[in-house]
């Protein structure tokens, strides 16, 4: 009977390979059978489909032929159920299994089902995220900042090895320098092997002859660092920056990095779309009736506004370049200073509210009411 692989793993027939794996790894989480959820049939029927759709090659002639051209050789490799002590998971290579010693690891607790031979990953640090207030001027130009945080460095005694100065590394010999160990699994599957990080060296093959005074063998030392933030021109409220290599450090490895999220203050003079920046002119109603020049405030300082004749309250006045400092995208590349938006002047005519009695007759005299 001709299977539907496309069916079984939950995905349309157009799906990438991409989305295949997904769909596979989710299913094979759930149907498990040392799950809660599992089912072995199931667990089983995903993980044939998934054989076939997962490798392109195998993929290819399915859409042509079907399930047919599999079959008596679809299963698993060597013909072993779940029950079988001796699973061959190399079976699996060249399907998009080659994961699978993680995923696997992941629900019975080992891991490292990636690595391959002596080659080991470096380590990575810890990420720091912290806070950084703006004031509104420094988000529309940029400005370079300071940031104190307590993390992780690097030791200054040993520069990080974890040896005291003047005396030498020596080989692990709990991995023999490798970095890595063979580590072995009996599951319901059979049995797994999968490298590991060395637990003595912490899967860096070496070990201090003398450990370092200051770090005690740790390589890093906690302690206050002093930063310095770029912050680039144009930058919002909840933008992000990040600083590679300024989160914690880790013997043997590369630091984390520092995200920076920033925050602008309010600033009731100003309000912010984009890269415009607009304020309100208040002017009075002779200055509105009859024209004027008013000066008034930018983020570059105070500058004169002229206010045509005739002037209605609500009316913009579209100042160019006095707006935003205009940056280079996403990544907030250093901006050019000579690309800014633009400042806008919302004109708020005030109705004079106490008017002398010589004043109310000189009004009246003229006579502006409108004519309807």
């Amino acid at each position: 009977m001709a299977k539907d692989y496309y069916h079984v793993l939950g995905v349309s027939k157009s799906a990438s390979q991409d989305d295949v794996k997904a769909a596979f790894r989710k299913l094979a989480h759930q149907y498990h059978p040392d799950k809660p959820t599992g089912n072995e049939a199931k667990f089983k029927e995903i993980n044939e489909a998934y054989q076939i759709v997962g490798d392109p090659e195998k993929r290819r002639k399915y859409d042509q032929f079907g399930s047919a051209a599999f079959e008596g050789n679809a299963g698993f490799s060597g013909g072993h159920g779940f029950n079988g002590a001796g699973f061959d998971f190399s079976g699996f290579q060249g399907a998009g299994f080659e994961d699978l010693g993680d995923m696997f690891g992941d629900m019975f607790g080992f891991g490292g089902g990636r690595s391959s031979g002596s080659r080991k990953r470096k380590p990575k640090g810890s990420d720091v995220q912290i806070d950084l207030d703006l004031s509104f001027r420094d988000s529309v130009f940029g400005a370079d900042k300071e940031v104190t945080l307590s993390k992780f460095d690097a030791c200054e005694r040993c520069g990080g090895l974890g040896a005291e100065p003047g005396t030498k590394m020596n080989d692990c010999s709990d991995c023999g320098g490798k970095g890595v160990k063979v580590v072995s699994q009996r599951t319901i599957l059979g049995t797994f092997q999968t490298k590991v990080a060395c637990p003595s060296c912490e899967g860096e093959g070496k070990i201090p002859e003398k450990r370092c005074t200051t770090c005690h063998g740790d390589g890093v030392t906690r302690g206050k660092k002093t930063l310095a933030i770029h912050v680039p021109a144009g930058v919002e409220t909840g933008n992000v920056l990040r600083v590679r290599g300024g989160g914690e450090a880790v013997r043997g490895g590369t630091a984390g990095d520092l995200f920076v999220r920033l925050h602008v203050k309010n600033d009731t003079r100003f309000s912010r779309e984009g890269s415009t920046i607009y304020s309100t002119l208040r002017v009075g109603f002779t200055q509105a009736a009859l024209g004027a020049s008013v000066e008034t405030e930018t983020v570059d300082g105070p500058t004169t506004v002229i206010i045509e004749a005739g002037t209605q309250g609500g009316t913009e006045i579209r100042v160019r370049n006095k707006g935003v400092v205009i940056g280079g995208g996403s990544d907030f590349a250093k901006a050019s200073s000579d690309r800014r938006g633009d400042h806008v002047f919302v004109v708020e005519v005030v109705t004079p509210t106490k008017l002398s009695r010589e004043q109310k007759k000189l009004l009246e005299e003229l006579d502006l009411n409108e004519r309807h």
